[in-house]
């Protein structure tokens, strides 16, 4: 499709198949995204057992801070150029891409250097004083192998998102598919053929980053794409930084309060673990939990960045029964999704489980599989909080898109992982593991009862303004 057809279609294209035909690239380059990280958990859970698992554990709240700094930058800049696109100010548009490309090689020269600098102490503090001294060195050897070679994967999910602004949603999935094709090759062969375990899984990582960042800057050629990026352009601009940056908030301290979710999980097993081998199983079981997790929201986070350009468009253009017609639809298609994932979690945990494990240690089997079937048992609900959060990003209303990103991960779950195992050390109702596991699906359920007010409100408000409009 050509550029002016994508922007055409934005506004004028039948719903279903517009959101289905920009919904299936971003899901699948949502799924492969997660798959990029879940591949190599599969590998390392099979080749170098339990240790290793709980040492990429102990490393993932780190690169979820990484991460936040993408979405900060990416997110935030991807919805103002739809609203400049739907709008008509292509010069604007040029500005706004060459900003985010300024952010993201900012960020290279800033956060790696002060993680390594500080590389024991922040592992240390994310648990892993409690876990086995092998967990402890894997974790180190994993991360001083990727730290740096994320300005890679940082430049190509900014300019991802970028493309999915404009339309260009086969580009964009094709970016992750590059990725995550040369990750799905090279693993076994670095971890297995050539004996290096979690240092090979690292450097399939660094070298599939670098061939997705090749991909998205070629995707940018001149007389390719819709808008232009021109290296004159590359920048900070005072007229678009804090508009971009207040939406990008949002998914970025869902990011950061999901890192230190993760990181109060990992010291609250620590903390009530009778020892360094229950801490270490408890927290490779986490890490069993982030990677089926991440697998199960990341098609739900797809379906919602192919809604979110027809809703950030038709927003610009004034266009609000659209808009209307776009949240519902996303409300609905990722309900489906969070059910089916929380049904395939509940009555299919054991298979899931030995894909992360060579299966001989049947009890972290069972351990895992119950903690994976307690934490995914209402996640069924959350579609109507995530959907909300991206309605509110995608039409430049960051504060309530924040509040709500924030409902279910800090606001209500880290209490409970704090709480709940007091109450069960003091009342006996479950052992304190458990009850750590209980705070999630009760979070959830929380966030999407709190969500429920302003759902509603902006659902009439569309439909007032739409007929208004329309008479």
């Amino acid at each position: 499709m050509k550029p002016n057809e994508r922007l055409k279609a934005l506004a004028d294209a039948p719903l279903g198949r517009l959101v289905m035909r920009f919904s299936w690239p971003a899901l699948v380059s949502m799924t492969l995204n997660a798959l990029y990280t879940i591949v190599d958990r599969v590998y390392i859970g099979q080749g170098c057992g339990q240790d290793a698992m709980a040492g990429l554990t102990l490393v993932f709240p780190v690169m979820m801070v990484f991460g936040a700094f993408g979405v900060f930058v990416g997110a935030g800049h991807a919805a103002v150029l739809s609203i400049k696109l739907g709008e008509g100010d292509r010069t604007a548009c040029e500005k706004i891409l060459g900003e985010l490309l300024a952010l993201k090689l900012l960020f290279f020269f800033v956060l790696p250097p002060l993680v390594f600098v500080f590389l024991d102490a922040i592992l240390r503090w994310t648990g892993g004083a409690s876990v086995t001294p092998g967990a402890f060195e894997m974790a180190k050897t994993y991360l001083r192998i990727v730290l740096f070679s994320h300005i890679f994967s940082h430049i190509a999910f900014g300019l991802s998102a970028a493309m999915r602004s404009e339309g260009g949603v086969v580009p964009s999935m094709m970016c992750m598919v590059v990725g995550f094709g040369v990750n799905l090759v090279l693993d076994p062969i670095f971890i297995f053929g050539f004996g290096m375990g979690v240092a090979g899984a690292a450097w399939a990582t660094n070298i599939a980053m670098a061939c997705s960042c090749a991909w998205a800057l070629w995707y940018y050629r001149p007389g390719h794409s819709v808008v232009r990026l021109r290296w004159r352009r590359i920048g900070l601009y005072h007229a678009y930084l804090a508009k971009a940056c207040g939406i990008g908030l949002s998914p970025a301290l869902q990011q950061l309060a999901g890192s230190l979710v993760n990181v109060s999980l990992q010291l609250a097993f620590a903390y009530w673990a009778a020892d360094e081998a229950s801490a270490t199983a408890q927290v490779a079981s986490l890490g069993i939990f982030q990677m089926v997790t991440m697998f199960f929201v990341m098609p739900l986070m797809g379906v919602q960045q192919g809604v979110a350009p027809v809703m950030g468009y038709n927003w610009g253009a004034r266009n609000f029964r659209r808009v209307r017609e776009a949240l519902f639809l996303g409300l609905k298609t990722s309900t489906v999704v969070v059910s089916l994932a929380a049904a395939l979690a509940v009555f299919a945990p054991v298979p899931i489980v030995r894909l992360f494990t060579d299966g001989t240690d049947a009890g972290f089997v069972r351990l895992a599989a119950g903690d994976l079937r307690v934490s995914n048992c209402m996640l069924w609900c959350i579609g109507l909080n995530v959907a909300a959060s991206t309605y509110f990003q995608s039409i430049g209303r960051p504060r309530t898109a924040i509040l709500l990103s924030l409902l279910r991960q800090v606001i209500c779950l880290i209490p409970c992982i704090w709480i709940l195992p007091y109450m069960a050390s003091v009342t006996g109702f479950c052992a304190p593991a458990t009850a750590i596991w209980l705070s999630m699906p009760i979070s959830d359920v929380l966030a999407c009862l709190a969500t429920v007010p302003s759902f509603l409100s902006h659902a009439r408000f569309l439909a007032r303004v739409g007929r208004l409009r329309q008479s």
